[in-house]
Parts: C-alpha cells; structure tokens; sequence
C-alpha cells in the first residue's frame, strides 16, 4: 500500500525528581516526539535530553506548549485571552528551540497539549491568536493539530503546514473531537481494538464513533502513549501492523 504516516508521543514529561513515562523505550519506536516545555511537565534538564535521545533515534522534535498548569497537568480548561495564547506559545516554543539549537537541530512541529489543544480545535478566536503567531515566527514550522478541527482548517488556509492528527486509544464524538476523558468509553483499553481502529483510520480515512456511526479522518500522525509497559508493547505492536500492511512510517517532514 502506497501511504505514509508518522507515529508520535508525547515525552519528557517528568518534572525534577519525578519521573513520568517510559521515553527511553518509547523513543525507539516512534517517528516524532512531541516534547513538554515546561508549562504542564518537563524541565530545563528534561528538555535538554529529551532532545540529545529524539537526535540518537532519528526521531522528529517537536514542541509541547501547555496553558500554565503545572499542578493540573495541563488538562484544565483556563479562560485567556487570544493575546496570551500567542504569547504562551512563543515562550514555550522559545525555550525548547534553545535547546534544538544548541545540539545542532531544529524543530519540526509544535503540538498544542491538554486543555489548551482541545479548546484551539474549535475555538476559532484563539485558533487565530495560534496560527497569527506561528506565521510571525516561523512559517516552516508543522502544525499538528486534531484531524478535521478548526485550526487544522484554518492554518492550511493561511499556508501553513499541518499534521493532522488521530489517536490509536481514544474515542470519537460525531463532530470529531475527542470524547471528554471523564466519561465511559472515551479510551480504548483492547489493544486489538485499537490497532484495528488505527489500520482503518489510515488505510480508509474512516473511524467509527462512540455512538457506532462512522466519519471521515485524516490520519498523518497517530499519537500513542507510553505511560506503562504494557503500552510500550502496544506501540510495538501498532507499528508493526501498519508496516504489515506496507505503510512507511517516518517523520512528518518527509512528506508533509
């Protein structure tokens, strides 16, 4: 089958002494990286090898920007403004960068976390305030984004590159947003369900919801997790069912 896709995860997202994920396992068998900046996890310390390990496994960074909410983990929702979505973005993206250039890379993406992510894939106001700010700062920069949502639309509109994104483990509202975490159903906990899930987001465009209808997707990144090792062997696993398949799986900017 004549398809790419990019196999992503979210790492460094420890915090000082404490350690969160399986990154060093994770990293050998993605494509790209998205990395957390500071804001919901990951440190000066983290950031920095987080980089030198996605650059010994030929794997994509990307930048992890979050609302300020280190102690919520970034998954609550925070009323701001359009201007400080702008400029949470820049800081985040700024300080990752520093540790890109000094190791003699660059990044390839940025990847909106938590709270933050799913508000831009349907606020259009701070939608805006993100793909404005990107365009100021660096067109070259990927956007990955929730497939189908708003700003996936609209940054493609302004010219930008965009990665639009699936996930192997969550399930799916009828509008294409992420069924909420708090509620039954809304992750997939059978590995084989997931994986079948996924072959068909990528070999058909299609994903079935929660409430059993099924709708378009547009899969150039899937995003998996690596929080246990029971999903280490899960990642494993999908690859391999994708390159079953003869699906080549690399880095977004070898094909977007």
């Amino acid at each position: 089958m004549n398809k790419t896709v990019d196999l992503n995860s979210d790492l460094g997202e420890g915090f000082g002494s404490y350690k969160l994920g399986l990154d060093e396992d994770i990293i050998k068998h993605v494509t790209s990286a998205n990395i957390a900046c500071g804001w919901h996890a990951g440190d000066p310390l983290i950031m920095q090898k987080t980089i030198k390990n996605c650059i010994a496994n030929g794997v994509g960074v990307g930048a992890h920007p979050s609302y300020p909410d280190l102690l919520g983990f970034g998954r609550r929702k925070m009323d701001i403004t359009p201007s400080e979505a702008g400029a949470y973005i820049l800081y985040q993206i700024g300080a990752l960068e520093a540790f890109a250039k000094e190791q003699g890379t660059t990044l390839q993406h940025f990847k909106l976390h938590g709270a933050f992510y799913n508000t831009v894939s349907a606020d259009p106001k701070l939608a805006e305030a993100v793909v404005n700010t990107i365009l100021n700062y660096n067109k070259e920069l990927i956007i990955m984004a929730l497939s189908g949502s708003y700003i996936a639309k609209l940054a493609k509109q302004n010219g930008l590159r965009v990665a639009q994104e699936v996930f192997a483990d969550r399930a799916y509202n009828e509008d294409g947003s992420l069924v909420n975490r708090k509620l039954d159903g809304a992750v997939i906990h059978d590995e084989n369900e997931a994986i079948a899930r996924t072959k068909k987001m990528v070999m058909e465009g299609k994903v079935t919801t929660i409430d059993g209808k099924e709708i378009d997707i547009v899969a150039d990144s899937i995003c998996v997790h690596g929080d246990n090792p029971e999903a280490i062997n899960f990642v494993i696993k999908i690859r391999k069912a994708l390159e079953d398949e003869g699906i080549k799986l690399t880095s977004i900017k070898n094909f977007l």
